[in-house]
């Protein structure tokens, strides 16, 4: 008898480990009693704005990429007028790359308190892609949630940020605009409740087999349709990602996914949120897995007819709700 439940218990104990790997990895459980999703009626997007950010960066501002100077002045006078108009405090943060100046475009909302939460998006685009998805769409859901942010009563500032450099040869370097921001923040000793970088969030599909995974055993612990939106932290971030996914899916009826995982894990700092972990800040990535999903990724395709506006609009309600979370 005594071998048997040594038995059993070892059978439970080695079934547990899995599972608790497969709990801190996916987050399966969202709504907890004292984060559960708001009913209140979501935050409106225009989806027709969306669309007509992503056609200007990606159409009338192409290539926007760190070797054409004169584009990228273009876009950041773009994002900082599209940020004076959701009544934004607008800076702008100049540094200088090898003789070239370029420029992180903020915007502040809400009162000036020591700690603040940021919200940020790069740019620029690989080479000569269009770079729809990749990111102007990022940049146009800053634009949008700067807009329902000017009407929102806050308690904590909240600093919407468009990052200037952040593809190669940029990517990895103290170069990127990101960095700059991220240190600079460190370097003036500003305290920061949470960063949220928002990087590809407007490619969607509901076929089967439309999402890959570094790993395809992943498959099994979330879906092989690229049809939600992905919350990304590492083990630190473990909370962050929790109340940010909860938020998001009491937002919309938009599927949201995420994952926890240490830094070796392939993708996990694949954007602007891992300068801020660089910097000890505490951050997320929101994103639609880039080309794990998306097949013109740094492509020629990638262009503002391939995108979901209406899912991509789901997802800044979803971010628009994660900043009303975090700024209780």
């Amino acid at each position: 008898m005594k071998f048997i439940l040594k038995l059993v218990l070892l059978v439970v104990v080695v079934g547990l480990i899995p599972a608790s790997v497969w709990f801190v990895v996916t987050q399966p459980i969202v709504t907890m009693p004292s984060s559960a999703p708001t009913k209140a009626a979501p935050a409106a997007v225009d989806t027709a704005r969306l669309e007509g950010h992503v056609r200007t960066l990606s159409q009338t501002l192409h290539p926007r990429n760190g070797g054409n100077r004169e584009n990228m002045n273009r876009a950041a006078a773009y994002i900082r007028q599209e940020f004076q108009n959701a009544a934004g405090r607008v800076v702008e943060q100049a540094f200088d790359d090898e003789g070239t100046v370029y420029r992180n475009v903020s915007a502040h909302f809400g009162p000036e308190t020591d700690e603040r939460i940021v919200v940020g998006a790069h740019y620029d685009a690989f080479g000569d892609s269009p770079g729809a998805d990749s990111n102007a769409g990022g940049v146009a859901g800053l634009i949008e949630l700067a807009g329902l942010l000017g009407k929102t009563g806050l308690k904590t500032q909240v600093e919407l940020v468009a990052y200037a450099l952040a593809q190669p040869p940029y990517w990895g370097t103290p170069r990127m605009g990101s960095a700059v921001h991220a240190f600079s923040l460190r370097t003036q000793n500003r305290a920061v409740r949470v960063m949220i970088c928002l990087d590809m969030i407007g490619c969607f599909s509901d076929k089967e087999g439309s999402q890959k995974y570094p790993v395809q055993q992943l498959e099994w612990l979330y879906s092989s349709k690229g049809n939600f939106i992905v919350v990304v932290g590492n083990l630190s971030q473990i909370d962050e990602v929790r109340r940010v996914k909860t938020a998001m899916t009491g937002a919309s009826p938009l599927p949201v996914f995420s994952v926890n995982a240490p830094l070796l894990f392939s993708g996990i700092d694949f954007s602007d949120h891992r300068n801020y972990w660089q910097a000890d800040y505490r951050a997320v990535a929101i994103t639609d897995t880039a080309a794990l999903r998306n097949p013109n990724y740094r492509t020629a395709r990638d262009t503002a007819d391939t995108l979901d506006y209406k899912r991509m609009g789901m997802v800044v309600q979803g971010v628009h709700a994660a900043v009303i979370a975090f700024d209780k």
